[in-house]
């Protein structure tokens, strides 16, 4: 697995994130070998949000009741976790009053007394940047958070926050995957009339955190597109699959692990996020962020998506 220190911290990152969105109705023994699984292949950074769950709190508390850490256990694990979405509406809330009250949340229901990172999740169009800045201070000062970030933000939006607060933003969790790459495909395309791939959606995320060491943590990183079913297998992606397949063949493992390695290629050094419960997929996974595509592959499984290359 390979690894690297997150920037703007001292924290050690793997390239394979494991999201743990959809342990709530998991039994201690299934969290626990899910855990084992992706500790042994090197996968020790874990995603939560307040928010997942059959009510808030809910899979981090679950992960604390499974797992019990001991606090060596603890200390060999990042755990990150977002806020910043109420279900109720649903809205957001970047207020000072709800970022803490999260965090404190978070904290007593994954049992431990630090947050290694907290991102904001999804952008709140109401925010007021002093009251998040007020809050992340507060945060660090108690010893509460060590590192900061954002999911799904564009550039200006972190721009805004960076104006006010005084941490280093350091991730910025956003959607990507081979079929849903409007991130890394709009540059390719820029200026050509006609072509909607040439259309900018994001204002450019990658570069920015490129430019600002922020790291890109891709989300959903096996989806077709939002939610609306995995590529992989999928007759609708027949002559992607094809590529994959033979791709996968000649570096023996599974068709997984080459969409995986499609993400972590890029030199941008981004995380994969993958919200499996499957052990068998953990450890695809894994395998996949150590494969060294080269470009013609790369760019080969981006055409067959069904991208443009000019």
């Amino acid at each position: 697995m390979k690894t690297f220190t997150l920037p703007g911290t001292d924290i050690t990152a793997p390239n394979v994130v494991l999201g743990l969105m959809r342990i709530q109705e998991k039994t201690d023994e299934e969290v626990r070998t899910l855990l084992k699984t992706a500790t042994d292949a090197g996968v020790t950074f874990l995603d939560h949000a307040d928010v997942y769950g059959s009510e808030v709190h809910g899979c981090e508390r679950r992960f604390a009741e499974a797992m019990r850490l001991t606090p060596a256990e603890r200390e060999r694990l990042v755990i990150q976790t977002k806020t910043g979405i109420v279900k109720d509406g649903p809205y957001f809330d970047f207020s000072y009053e709800h970022i803490v009250e999260s965090v404190d949340g978070s904290l007593e229901a994954l049992g431990t007394d630090y947050i290694d990172i907290l991102l904001l999740h999804r952008p709140d169009a109401l925010v007021e940047p002093e009251e998040v800045a007020r809050a992340f201070s507060e945060l660090a000062a108690a010893g509460k958070v060590r590192a900061f970030g954002v999911s799904n933000h564009t550039g200006r939006q972190i721009d805004l926050l960076r104006r006010y607060v005084e941490q280093p933003i350091v991730a910025n969790q956003v959607q990507l995957s081979i079929t849903h790459a409007p991130l890394l495909a709009q540059g390719m395309a820029a200026n050509m009339q006609g072509l909607d791939q040439s259309i900018s959606r994001d204002d450019g995320i990658v570069d920015y955190c490129r430019l600002h060491d922020i790291t890109v943590q891709a989300w959903s990183p096996f989806q077709a597109g939002f939610f609306d079913g995995p590529f992989l297998g999928s007759p609708r992606y027949a002559v992607l699959n094809t590529v994959i397949d033979r791709i996968a063949a000649k570096y023996d493992v599974p068709p997984l692990a080459i969409a995986t390695a499609w993400i972590t290629r890029h030199p941008a050094q981004m995380q994969v996020v993958i919200g499996t419960t499957t052990p068998e997929r953990v450890d695809a996974a894994a395998r996949g962020s150590e494969i060294p595509l080269t470009r013609s592959e790369w760019y080969e499984l981006f055409r067959a998506a069904g991208y443009t290359v000019p």
